[in-house]
């Protein structure tokens, strides 16, 4: 059955089928072909994995990313960013990766982040003459940090999946976040000295009292969500809906830039992007369910622990794997279907579970700058109007970047359990 479900979803993603519909089909499968289970099995597994509390902070924190967006708090974002760094030499592209940093500690979502700073900064690096290859590659590694910084949905599917602490995840998630934003800003400030780039990029920048006293608002709303998850106050789930509370008062009262258009409108993205990936965990969860019937977790664990000797073998074959997986396979989708069982695997070798959820997290994050799935090299190159082969060369310098600190984080466990070790003192 295990067998055949496979392959299914397997011809299924070869032939462009959506990965929630490939999942469900796949399940369908092994249940009406290998099993003599009823069929109502099938809305019953979909349900269940639904019914969680943890799972509502997902639209939410959608939500208040393109509420964000579309009340003006991105474009402050982008211009606070580049008050600081715009006199440098590069400092329009630094902007790029300080934003996108700043607006994934909101929205939880690279490809919110994408469109919300990318519509900003795409145009912008343009117009100040970057590359357009450069400039869409930058914006699409960039906008990665939207599911590596808390809050963070991939983390928060990860914890649901395989019973990690979310908020653990989420402290989990800073010093690698941080560590990656560190080496793309070295590597953009450097290429763009040796290159010849962004001259003129102090040009036109507002001073920094004024670009503070724009942004203040938005630049509290991570204070206002992380505050209350870490004070003890708030569930991540409830910090999400008090995300999007924050960002409808400043969009209509403190900014009075929101309409009741431009809200809708945001709503109905969300709602869009909600519900695809719901339909993700629901259809991955009757495929995880006949494959714990099948005993496959237990399974694959006792092989992957008696292949590879230690935790080093075990942590470079997943990453090299997850690579390779991360290409093809959307992320919400791994994360449901492999985290359990990676995880096992993990744990009985002595490897940290919130570690290795964030190991996990990062290196399918590469997935979403590689082809052939690659969904923010897509987004990026419809805003900047360019094809995804102008961007490959200068991309290929970024993901390289990127790799190198996956394996610092990977095998250098303390840079991700530090700060949750200090949240359980």
């Amino acid at each position: 059955m295990t067998g055949a479900m496979m392959t299914a979803m397997l011809v299924l993603f070869a032939i462009s089928v959506p990965i929630a519909i490939a999942l469900c089909l796949a399940s369908m499968v092994g249940l009406f072909g290998f099993t003599t289970l009823p069929a109502i099995i099938l809305p019953q597994q979909i349900f269940i994995a639904l019914d969680k509390f943890p799972l509502a902070a997902i639209p939410f924190f959608i939500l208040a990313g393109n509420l964000m967006e579309v009340g003006g708090m991105s474009r402050r974002l982008v211009e606070f960013a580049r008050a600081f760094v715009g006199p440098l030499q590069g400092g329009l592209a630094a902007t790029c990766v300080l934003t996108c940093m700043m607006f994934s500690a909101i929205s939880g979502s690279s490809i919110a982040t994408m469109f919300a700073v990318g519509t900003v900064l795409i145009p912008a690096m343009r117009h100040y003459g970057y590359p357009v290859g450069f400039t869409a590659a930058l914006m699409a590694v960039s906008a990665e940090l939207g599911v590596i910084i808390p809050p963070s949905i991939p983390m928060i599917l990860y914890g649901v999946a395989t019973q990690t602490s979310i908020p653990a995840l989420f402290l989990a998630g800073v010093l690698p976040g941080l560590l990656i934003a560190g080496a793309l800003l070295v590597t953009v400030l450097v290429w763009c000295r040796l290159k010849g780039w962004g001259q003129r990029d102090g040009d036109g920048r507002l001073d920094r009292w004024t670009a503070t006293r724009r942004a203040i608002w938005a630049l509290l709303m991570p204070v206002l969500i992380m505050g209350g998850i870490y004070g003890g106050v708030t569930t991540p789930t409830e910090a999400s809906i008090i995300a999007v509370a924050y960002a409808l008062l400043v969009g209509f009262v403190l900014h009075r830039e929101m309409s009741w258009v431009m809200m809708r409108d945001a709503w109905r993205r969300s709602v869009v992007t909600a519900s695809v990936i719901m339909f993700i965990i629901g259809s991955a969860s009757v495929l995880g369910y006949l494959l714990n019937r099948q005993g496959v977790p237990d399974a694959a664990a006792l092989w992957l622990t008696s292949s590879f000797e230690g935790p080093h073998a075990l942590m470079l074959a997943v990453n090299l794997m997850l690579f390779v997986v991360g290409m093809f396979i959307e992320t919400g989708a791994s994360i449901m279907v492999l985290g359990p069982i990676l995880q096992e695997a993990a744990v009985r070798l002595g490897i940290d579970s919130v570690h290795f959820g964030t190991v996990m997290i990062v290196n399918l994050a590469l997935g979403m700058i590689t082809p052939p799935l690659g969904v923010n090299l897509f987004a990026a190159a419809q805003i900047a109007q360019c094809s995804v082969t102008v961007m490959l060369r200068p991309l290929l310098v970024f993901v390289a970047v990127i790799i190198a600190c996956l394996l610092v984080i990977s095998f250098v466990p303390a840079i991700s359990l530090t700060l949750p070790g200090l949240m359980t003192r």
